[in-house]
């Protein structure tokens, strides 16, 4: 039911119709308590810089997949990155470090995955600055930060904003309630890049744009044991079942498709919490999950012990002039921090 009224609600929000304009007052109300809270904070500033990969359009825009996929890159070029996030889902509101056994409730779902994929320090709490600083504090060796989300979050000054635009837009340009939107379109102008991520999207700004594209690789059984090729998935002739509790789920159905896998599938809503064991009914021979999906469905036993179900890995490549623009901007800010 969850799944259903997402869907529902960003559909309406792709157009200006009646229940827009009903709720246009509310924006403009959003709008003022928004604007009035950035001017009433005061940034914190860090002893290392800080990079927010965020969004202006609430929901998923693929943040996190690009968040790896920058960590690694800065990873390669010699930086010791940590990350901070809020944990979307928490029960608690408190600073702590994630583990690779955390649990999912603990911690959330994002910073779970992005703590897997990457291997480097991650710490969660709803004040970015006290994960920040608890995180600097168990690894005095990490020389930057990057927040997965938080381009909201003022009380953490930053260095370099990132804002991703993911495949459903700007939908009607509207903030919320009437439209999708956390900040105006013209928030887009003042950030330092924008990451156009599985869009077509025409952006109106001058701000710099860079690519991020991503594609299925293999599928991986929950215990890491086997592995297969999506082809040979799709060459088998086996029956497949999709599954996503993610918030655009499509576009990893499509990208499904287009390898030839058929089969029904199902949104789960985003940040589906797996308690419950939504695949012991399945008849089908194969069941496909999504790596934020799979670090919560490793928590449930009754899940583990499935062995049809297989996570999708989901590689996204950023635009390597991304990473030279990001370094040029910590460089110029660390030269004027010097003077």
């Amino acid at each position: 039911m969850r799944a259903g009224i997402e869907s529902w609600l960003h559909r309406q929000w792709t157009k200006r119709g009646l229940l827009a304009l009903a709720l246009s007052p509310l924006s403009l109300i959003f709008l003022c308590v928004a604007k009035n809270r950035r001017m009433r904070t005061v940034p914190t500033r860090l002893p290392v810089p800080v990079v927010v990969v965020g969004n202006i359009y609430v929901g998923g825009t693929g943040k996190t997949p690009v968040t790896i996929a920058l960590v690694r890159e800065l990873a390669r070029r010699g930086y010791h990155p940590g990350v901070v996030s809020r944990g979307f889902g928490r029960k608690e509101d408190g600073a702590v470090m994630v583990k690779a056994d955390s649990p999912a409730q603990r911690v959330g779902d994002e910073p779970l995955l992005i703590a897997k994929e990457t291997g480097v320090p991650v710490a969660v709490a709803r004040d970015r600055v006290e994960a920040a600083l608890l995180l600097l504090d168990k690894y005095p060796q990490c020389d930057l930060i990057i927040s997965d989300d938080g381009l909201q979050h003022y009380g953490l000054a930053r260095d370099v904003e990132l804002a991703v635009v993911g495949a459903r837009g700007l939908g009607n340009g509207w903030v919320l309630p009437a439209g999708p939107l956390r900040e105006p379109p013209s928030r887009l102008d003042q950030v330092d890049a924008i990451v156009l991520n599985a869009t077509e999207e025409e952006i109106e700004s001058r701000t710099p744009r860079f690519a991020a594209t991503a594609i299925l690789g293999k599928a991986k059984s929950l215990d890491g044991q086997k592995s297969l090729d999506l082809d040979e998935i799709a060459a088998s002739g086996k029956s497949v079942f999709a599954a996503a509790g993610i918030a655009a789920p499509g576009r990893f159905f499509a990208m499904l498709r287009a390898h030839d896998i058929e089969g029904e599938t199902e949104e789960l809503g985003d940040h589906f919490a797996f308690h419950t064991n939504p695949f012991k009914d399945r008849p089908e021979e194969i069941i496909l999950i999504t790596g934020k999906d799979a670090v919560k469905c490793r928590q449930n036993p009754e899940i583990m012990k499935d062995g049809r179900i297989y996570q999708v890995e989901y590689l996204v490549d950023i635009d390597p002039y991304l990473v030279d623009f990001i370094e040029n901007k910590l460089k110029e800010k660390a030269q004027k921090n010097a003077h």
